[in-house]
């Protein structure tokens, strides 16, 4: 049996899209009347006369896709199937499985944002022509990356970073003892600790090494590569599956975070 024929098929697919979109009861997306007629396809609102479908009126609109196929494409990134095998389990071409993870990828909510506070490890990851500055919130889900084009950090990315993302003194930050962060807590009133690597310590920076070992994995499996356009998406994308996992437990999970009425 084919993973095609697992999927469920489109007039549950539509049932599932109608209860995200309008609940217990249709209505008209445009002037909310509720005298709806149906058709094979798509609806029709006998009080502004307008036609209308489950994609129209959200950002499926334009799609060329059956559904099942869109929902198997989002079954594969919610999952995290590696692109290529995405593309054969689908049956579609690489540009379309880049184009689709892209689309799913700009509509995941945006966090509310929290400044981390209490032991807060950081740490910075290089790649070729770009840097990132991360800092984790220890034991916790919470963590946040910045993206720098540039290959190297200095004390002011550093100090930026604090100043937006870290609670004054209610932080203790753990690093590794880099020059960047030195006598830093007479920059941003937090206390300081650090590794000393020629004693072998390394706890100070082991959870968010962790996350840049998680991160090089999830692009190298998933994506197969990164280019510095694309760093800040996948960057994004992989902070969110760390910090809100519930999202991806699912394509009925994802859409009931994502999808809503766009009737304009």
């Amino acid at each position: 049996m084919s993973i095609l024929q697992l999927t469920p098929n489109e007039p549950k697919i539509k049932r599932v899209l109608k209860k995200i979109l309008f609940g217990k009861h249709l209505f008209c997306p445009y002037c909310r009347g509720k005298r709806i007629k149906a058709y094979e396809k798509r609806y029709h609102c006998r009080r502004c006369r307008k036609f209308f479908s489950l994609t129209s009126v959200s950002w499926l609109k334009g799609s060329k896709l059956p559904l099942q196929i869109i929902w198997l494409l989002l079954y594969c990134y919610t999952k995290k199937i590696p692109i290529l095998q995405t593309q054969d389990l689908c049956g579609v071409t690489e540009p379309t499985v880049r184009r689709w993870f892209d689309s799913f990828r700009e509509r995941l909510p945006e966090p509310e944002f929290e400044r981390l506070s209490g032991i807060i490890q950081m740490d910075e990851m290089f790649k070729k022509e770009a840097m990132i500055i991360g800092a984790k919130q220890k034991g916790t889900k919470k963590v946040i990356c910045v993206p720098h084009n540039k290959i190297a950090a200095d004390r002011k990315d550093v100090v930026n970073f604090l100043e937006q993302y870290v609670t004054p003194y209610k932080s203790e930050l753990w690093t590794d003892g880099a020059s960047i962060y030195k006598g830093i807590q007479n920059y941003w009133p937090v206390w300081h600790t650090k590794d000393i690597h020629n004693k072998f310590e390394f706890s100070h920076t082991s959870e968010i090494e962790g996350i840049w070992a998680n991160f090089r994995t999830f692009i190298r499996r998933m994506y197969h590569h990164i280019t510095n356009a694309k760093l800040p998406e996948y960057l994004y994308e992989f902070c969110m599956r760390f910090s809100s996992p519930e999202i991806f437990d699912s394509p009925f999970s994802y859409l009931e975070k994502t999808l809503c009425l766009v009737s304009s």
